[in-house]
C-alpha cells in the first residue's frame, strides 16, 4: 500500500511514483497533454507525464478509461466528467488521488520534501501570526524531528486544492488558519484544521468554515490530503 493511501479514505482510489525519473522514456502523453509541454524543459515534461501516469492508474481501478488530463484555470487539472481529483510532484515523488463525485465533493493532495523552508522570509509569507507566534514555536519544542513549516506550507497547499474546484477563486496563505496535531503514537503523522478567514464555498446545503486534514513524514517525504465530504451526514470515511 503507497503512503498516500494511508491518509486516504477507502473509496478514494490513489497511485504514486517514488524516486527521480531522469532517464529513461516518458510516460507516454495524449497529443493534446503532448502539446502543452512541447516546449518544456525535461524536468517539466518528466513532471507533467509522471504524475498524469499516476493519475490515470488511480482512474483505471475507478473503471474510468484512459483519457486526457489537461490543465485548466490556475494550472488545476482537468478530470473527466463525475470525477474529483488532485494532483502532486516533488524532487523524488509523483502522485494522484481521484473519487468518484458524490460521497466526497473535492480532494487536495500535496507532497513536499522534509526539509526546512530554505528562502528567507517564507514562513512569514505564508502563516497568519496566530501559527508563527504560538503553533509553530510550541510544536518544534514538543517534536523538533519535524520541520513544521514546511508541513504547514504542504497543508495550505492542499487547502488550496480542495478550495479551488468548489470555489474558482484564489485562496491566499493568510486565508486559513492551521491547527496541527500529531497522532499519540508519534510525531510523524497526525491531522490537522484548516479555519477559513473568508466566507467558505456552500457544500451540499452548507457553508463551510474549514477543511480537515491529515499529514505524514517518511522517507525524507512530507505529504498531505484534504477530503471534503459531499454531505454533510458523511464526513468519516476512513
Amino acid at each position: 500500500m503507497g503512503v498516500l493511501k494511508e491518509l486516504l479514505p477507502a473509496d478514494v482510489e490513489s497511485a504514486e511514483l517514488f524516486g527521480e525519473t531522469d532517464t529513461g522514456d516518458l510516460p507516454p502523453l495524449f497529443p493534446e497533454e503532448e502539446a502543452v509541454v512541447a516546449r518544456a524543459v525535461a524536468k517539466r515534461r518528466r513532471e507533467f507525464a509522471g504524475v498524469r501516469a499516476c493519475a490515470r492508474e488511480a482512474l483505471g481501478r475507478l473503471g474510468v478509461p484512459p483519457a486526457p488530463l489537461l490543465p485548466g484555470e490556475r494550472g488545476a487539472p482537468g478530470w473527466p466528467d463525475g470525477i474529483i481529483g488532485s494532483m502532486t510532484h516533488c524532487a523524488g515523488y509523483r502522485g494522484a488521488a481521484v473519487a468518484r463525485r458524490g460521497r466526497w465533493a473535492s480532494l487536495g493532495v500535496d507532497a513536499e520534501p522534509h526539509e526546512p523552508l530554505r528562502e528567507p522570509g517564507v514562513t512569514r509569507l505564508v502563516t497568519v501570526p496566530t501559527e508563527r507566534e504560538r503553533l509553530l514555536p510550541d510544536l518544534a519544542a514538543r517534536h523538533p524531528s519535524v520541520h513544521w513549516e514546511r508541513l504547514l506550507f504542504s497543508a495550505k497547499e492542499s487547502v488550496y486544492k480542495a478550495w479551488f474546484p468548489l470555489t474558482g477563486a484564489w485562496l491566499g496563505f493568510e486565508e486559513a488558519e492551521l491547527g496541527l496535531s500529531p497522532d499519540q503514537e508519534g510525531p510523524g503523522s497526525g491531522a490537522f484544521r484548516a479555519r477559513l478567514l473568508v466566507p467558505g464555498p456552500v457544500v451540499a446545503g452548507r457553508r463551510l468554515s474549514g477543511f480537515d486534514g491529515r499529514w505524514l513524514v517518511r522517507g525524507g517525504l512530507v505529504l498531505t490530503v484534504v477530503t471534503v465530504p459531499g454531505s454533510a451526514t458523511d464526513a468519516d470515511g476512513r
